[in-house]
């Protein structure tokens, strides 16, 4: 298992655990269907480890979640109805 896996730190990034198994699912099928990866360094890293960058990096993020940790919930709704 990775070890930014075990941290809470993505965890919470997009929201609970589960919302980041869907995430890594959804991005990892796009990739399997060749979506380019958004990050530079993909060189020796398998699928998992590029889309786990990925979040960390917040180059993908689940709709309605705020990209900064600091954000607050007021900001995630005023996001939503843009």
């Amino acid at each position: 298992m990775l070890d930014e896996l075990k941290s809470d730190k993505i965890v919470n990034k997009v929201g609970g655990r589960f919302k980041l198994a869907a995430l890594i699912q959804k991005r990892m099928k796009e990739l399997l269907q060749g979506s380019r990866p958004l990050i530079e360094e993909t060189e020796g890293k398998t699928m998992m480890e590029i889309v786990i960058q990925e979040i960390l990096q917040d180059k993908i993020t689940i709709e309605g979640v705020p990209l900064d940790e600091n954000s607050t919930k007021e900001d995630s709704e005023q996001a939503g109805k843009n």
